[in-house]
């Protein structure tokens, strides 16, 4: 019989062989890459010290199986706080997907959403593990599946930190954020070798799904990063401004920024100019706290912007109108991005605050056939939906259909403030004194005089915020530089609400 001593001494030489992976040469091979392996991920990820490796042992029943496969699972600590992680280990059978690395990963995203503690992926898999067959199709149908009954109950965040190819890419796409790094990171449905043999299309990995494709054209990627350490670091940032669940509020940290703050420049940002652009950053910086914003999706549909930012030491959800990006239009691709990151929000407890300057949606045949009808119903469906707080403030352009899409009062809209350069109409003054005035206009010998006698009736009369305030639809009108004190006071006021939906299984949203 052997002794206590024998078998420590097995454990320890399982447990050892065990953190190989794929062994040194494959770790090696990693390494020149500029890849980490999953173990060095989650030690730069996690607290010090803090991971809990589970399934180290666990292997399929082959003679000769690595011991954890292709995947290391396991939970620890964020800043103190809990979270679930598995990380896919390229040195084992490319990271591929099978029966028992599926099994692995189900079982730390069910103990996510029991134990209500948020769960991280990180992934460099080269797919399916094609000898497994259907066992690693029914791995991924598992997997998805948990993502969608995790969605809206815990955070999920997503690394792409090597391939994610197939069916695999699935799973990041059902997850709240997606990261990737500019150099290793790529997503596909199909390869650059199926797409040619297809399309006759030639494209390398990157020009197919690599993170600038992503993070520019289609969307699915919400950051992006050169190094894996500078994602890494990005995904600590962002796991700072979120609740661990449903159930919770975000974390809120000390404020030493003055509540009462007022910045100057805010009086003047907005142009009298009302065709000239100026970076609605620029706002946001100057009124949240420290002017710390992290924006999500920053290069993909411009004309809107998103992110987190703290109020008071609280998080808040930013959604805002770019005007220098298109005018700050809504189109089809802000508008799905607006829509995606409120409801985000409004899952997680997370209050809206939204800055309004938009001149409407975009015109013309493009939009039109792709849809801005039904991905501009989005926004609406979002605002309307929400039952966080949802503060807004008009800084200038809010006409048609977007002034009532952009957190307007008449879709459940808290509060809605303006500022006293706000426009708010059916349109902009040149449209409608064309429209209204027609006859007049033909006939008028002074055409240029005649319009800018009738705009600057229009302006008085029917655009400027007073006659919103007067019937209520806005709130107060205030000076732009107190910006930040009305807005810190009314977010402590609204901390209490409470607000229900509908009785319903679930609505349909117009996808």
């Amino acid at each position: 019989m052997a002794t206590i001593e024998e078998k420590l001494a097995q454990l320890r030489a399982k447990k050892d062989q065990a953190k190989l992976g794929g062994g040194e040469k494959r770790i090696e091979d990693q390494h020149k890459k500029g890849k980490y392996t999953s173990r060095e991920r989650f030690a730069k990820l996690l607290d010090p010290g803090s991971f809990e490796e589970l399934d180290s042992l666990r292997s399929d029943r082959k003679e000769g199986s690595t011991l954890g496969d292709a995947v290391v699972t396991g939970y620890g600590t964020i800043d103190g706080r809990k979270v679930f992680v598995f990380g896919q280990d390229f040195t084992v059978s490319g990271g591929s997907l099978g029966e028992v690395v599926a099994a692995k990963i189900c079982k730390v995203m069910d103990l996510s959403v029991q134990t209500g503690a948020p769960c991280i992926g990180l992934n460099d898999s080269g797919g399916a593990r094609i000898q497994e067959g259907i066992h690693s199709l029914y791995g991924y149908g598992e997997i998805f599946k948990r993502n969608v009954l995790a969605s809206g109950v815990v955070p999920q965040l997503s690394a792409i930190y090597g391939p994610c190819a197939g069916g695999a890419v699935y799973s990041p796409a059902l997850t709240d954020f997606v990261f990737m790094t500019n150099t290793n990171s790529y997503m596909f449905l199909t390869g650059p070798n199926v797409v040619k043999t297809v399309t006759h299309e030639n494209v390398t990995v990157d020009q197919l799904g690599g993170a600038q494709v992503h993070m520019t054209k289609s969307g699915v990627a919400h950051f992006a990063h050169d190094t894996e350490d500078e994602s890494i670091a990005a995904i600590r940032k962002l796991f700072s401004y979120l609740p661990s669940n449903n159930m919770e509020e975000p974390p809120r940290v000390a404020c030493t920024d003055p509540i009462d703050r007022m910045d100057d420049e805010l009086n003047t940002i907005v142009p009298l100019n009302p065709n000239k652009g100026y970076n609605v950053k620029d706002v946001i910086r100057m009124v949240f706290d420290g002017g710390e914003f992290l924006e999500v999706q920053s290069l993909y549909a411009m004309n809107i912007v998103v992110g987190f930012a703290r109020l008071n030491g609280r998080t808040v959800g930013i959604v805002a109108n770019q005007p220098n990006v298109l005018a700050g239009v809504l189109d089809v691709n802000s508008s799905m991005k607006g829509a995606r990151f409120i409801r985000f929000c409004d899952c997680f407890n997370i209050p809206l605050i939204t800055f309004v300057d938009t001149p409407g949606f975009m015109p013309g045949t493009v939009q039109e056939y792709n849809g801005v009808i039904k991905h501009g119903a989005k926004m609406l469906y979002a605002y309307s939906e929400a039952t966080v707080p949802k503060l807004a403030v008009i800084m200038r352009k809010a006409y048609g259909g977007a002034y009532i899409v952009m957190s307007s009062k008449h879709l459940r809209g808290d509060i809605n403030y303006a500022w006293p350069t706000a426009q708010i109409a059916v349109m902009g003054a040149k449209g409608a004194v064309e429209i209204l005035k027609k006859k007049e206009l033909d006939a008028a010998p002074d055409k240029a005089k005649f319009i800018a006698e009738q705009e600057a009736e229009y302006a008085e009369k029917i655009e400027n915020p007073y006659i919103a305030a007067q019937h209520g639809f806005i709130d107060d009108i205030f000076e732009p530089k107190t910006t930040r004190a009305r807005l810190a006071k009314v977010m402590e006021m609204m901390s209490t609400k409470r607000d229900d939906l509908p009785p319903k299984k679930h609505g349909n949203i117009p996808l």
